[in-house]
């Protein structure tokens, strides 16, 4: 008799390594990713294809033609679309039995935490905006709702992938957006934020004030590999925290 066909599935590859036991724990865990650019799209991505099988997407922008150089949602074909849209349909086309719920949202700090209390609550959050205001916001409700939180620091004007790693706010260095951060995570009663960070000193631009941060980012150079890499970091980060894995 010939060898009987198997048939292949999407979490074949998964399995030899989480086992049955943790692709469940994945498939029912719920992911928020605020912010869909150069990390969060790729985060995103990373979370559907690792077997994360609820997701929550938020991102107030559309997708612009300077996206395509690092967004993993950004081409020709999705210009001018909602982002928070297009990365449903991504996760939904890796995932088709994942929960995938995406909101077009700006998260003002009166109405942050009225606007992401009406979303479906999530085990995890993944801060990947620019906006001090907003990540120091997002922070607050994280930490006051007892929801793990991991936050994406700057990945601007940077090339070197190998200068990234993990730590707590008060631990970062060498990076422009970690140090606003800092001093806005003390005057909000912020502690202990977990943050990827880059220690790799900035290639050298007009001065950055902490004022031009909080209002709204600087535009900064960004090459096309460095954001997705941070990206898939938080993911590896988010998959292994929701198995209790170190």
């Amino acid at each position: 008799m010939g060898q009987e066909a198997t048939t292949e599935t999407a979490t074949d590859r998964l399995r030899l390594i989480l086992g049955d036991e943790g692709l469940a724990r994945l498939a029912q865990a719920r992911v928020m990713v605020v912010g869909l650019g150069g990390v969060g799209s790729s985060c995103a991505e990373a979370l559907a294809r690792g077997g994360v099988g609820r997701l929550v997407l938020v991102d107030r922008d559309m997708v612009t033609p300077s996206n395509v150089n690092r967004q993993a949602l950004a081409f020709t074909s999705t210009l001018g679309r909602d982002k928070a849209e297009v990365m449903r349909e991504m996760v939904l086309d890796i995932n088709p039995a994942a929960e995938a719920c995406a909101r077009r949202l700006y998260l003002s700090c009166e109405e942050l935490a009225e606007a992401l209390g009406a979303l479906p609550r999530p085990d995890y959050v993944v801060d990947a905006i620019d906006t001090v205001t907003q990540k120091v916001a997002l922070a607050s409700w994280c930490q006051d709702e007892g929801i793990a939180e991991l936050s994406a620091m700057g990945g601007a004007n940077k090339l070197d992938p190998c200068r990234l790693r993990f730590a707590r706010i008060e631990d970062t260095t060498d990076c422009p957006l970690a140090r606003v951060m800092r001093k806005r995570c003390r005057r909000s009663g912020v502690h202990d934020l977990r943050v990827l960070f880059s220690d790799e000193e900035p290639l050298r631009m007009a001065a950055i004030s902490e004022e031009q941060w909080a209002r709204s980012g600087a535009l900064l150079g960004t090459m096309s590999y460095l954001p997705p890499i941070m990206g898939q970091m938080i993911a590896s980060r988010v998959i292994r925290d929701l198995l209790g894995w170190a």
